[in-house]
């Protein structure tokens, strides 16, 4: 990965990925409510594969407060990731489909339950503050899948966004380049899918209603479907456990205007989390449905290695009434344990309490007369795209 980087917010970070500095820990007492402004994470604790990093003792604290450092403002950095492909594909039996781009490594939401926070450690980065403070940016992505889809080894399938951090997080309002890939996507005539919590996407609902039509030889098919996440309908709740995603009412009206723009529009209640939003499931199924969408689906709460520790720190800093019961919760349907990766489990966890979120999720679609199936992606309108160059977001 090249070492340049752009800022946030008036600050730049020249240490790329490759030099592995260890991150500043910013110190937070459970309890005390003191996190960095905006953001899910109050701390940067060493990834599994560190073997050594820094710490900062009290007399550091104290100097650090002295020259007006409290660490309540963490900026987010930038640094360019030097990939060589734009197309990751799955094999996993528990995702629906093989394609996807993800144009960031690491998401500025700060979504204290996010599975994808692991993802960091391979970097040399935190799962915790680094996951949302430090970006890993694919500035020629949108060269690289045009190249991909040029190549005849190629061959049309639908290609989701998102399918590990958000496409449509904060930082894509400046740089854009997710919109430059659907672009791409829709020159090729490729179908397309889309997971975000994020309203930013309705910014490309001219680019989705475009996809969603270039099907109409094909009846009954669609070029686009997007999905939105909704993990709870409480504003406040919303701020403190995904601080820079979209507000629940941003989230519905991104159903609704792709809704209105001809998208086939899916809502995911995701994740749900025992104890503290599951009593919402129904409610988020009916404003969505209300809202426009089609289809729905649900992910019971992961906590996957060090996103368990980041988790219940959270619980314990914003709702510490609670922590034990949602803990006892999550245990009870993941074997005892705060996390299950088997395949088949791990989205929807066992047991009476995850059979009793089952229950009620199916009573509640076919009460509000949801679809049972998603209208079918269909490749009627691929066509190769000829190649073409593209300059980069940080030149060498």
């Amino acid at each position: 990965m090249k070492r340049h980087a752009a800022d946030v917010g008036g600050h730049t970070d020249n240490a790329g990925m490759s030099s592995r500095v260890p991150p500043r820990r910013v110190q937070v007492e459970p309890g005390s409510g003191q996190v960095p402004r905006g953001r899910g994470a109050a701390d940067a604790p060493p990834g599994r594969f560190e073997a050594r990093w820094v710490d900062v003792d009290d007399e550091g604290r104290e100097a650090a407060a002295a020259q007006g450092d409290d660490g309540s403002c963490v900026v987010t950095t930038l640094v360019e990731d030097a990939t060589r492909s734009a197309i990751s594909w799955n094999e996993s039996p528990d995702i629906p489909f093989r394609a996807s781009l993800n144009p960031y490594r690491g998401c500025e939401h700060g979504c204290s339950y996010c599975y994808a926070r692991p993802y960091h450690e391979f970097l040399g980065w935190s799962a915790g503050l680094d996951f949302e403070t430090k970006l890993a940016v694919k500035s020629n992505l949108a060269r690289l899948l045009r190249e991909e889809l040029a190549s005849p080894r190629y061959e049309p399938e639908p290609i989701v966004f998102s399918g590990v951090t958000d496409a449509w997080q904060p930082v894509e309002r400046r740089l854009g380049i997710t919109r430059a890939c659907l672009e791409v996507l829709l020159e090729a005539g490729n179908p397309v899918g889309a997971i975000t919590k994020n309203r930013l996407i309705t910014r490309d609902a001219d680019l989705f209603a475009a996809l969603a039509s270039m099907t109409r030889d094909e009846p009954a098919t669609t070029g686009a479907r997007v999905a939105v996440s909704v993990t709870t309908l409480d504003a406040t709740l919303a701020r403190a456990l995904e601080p820079r995603a979209s507000s629940p009412a941003g989230r519905l009206d991104a159903i609704a205007t792709l809704a209105a723009a001809g998208v086939p529009t899916h809502v995911m209640v995701a994740p749900v989390i025992p104890g503290l939003t599951d009593h919402e499931l129904p409610s988020i199924l009916e404003a969505a449905r209300r809202a426009g969408a089609q289809t729905a689906s649900y992910v019971f709460l992961r906590l996957p290695h060090g996103v368990a520790d980041l988790f219940e720190a959270w619980l314990e800093r914003h709702v510490p009434d609670r922590k034990a019961k949602v803990m006892s919760r999550v245990r009870d349907a993941r074997g005892g344990e705060r996390n299950d990766a088997r395949h088949h489990v791990r989205f929807r966890g066992e047991g009476p309490f995850a059979e009793g979120v089952a229950a009620l999720f199916r009573t509640t679609v076919r009460r509000l007369g949801f679809a049972e199936q998603a209208v079918p992606f269909s490749t009627v309108a691929w066509r190769r795209p000829g190649r073409q160059g593209q300059g980069t977001l940080f030149p060498s």
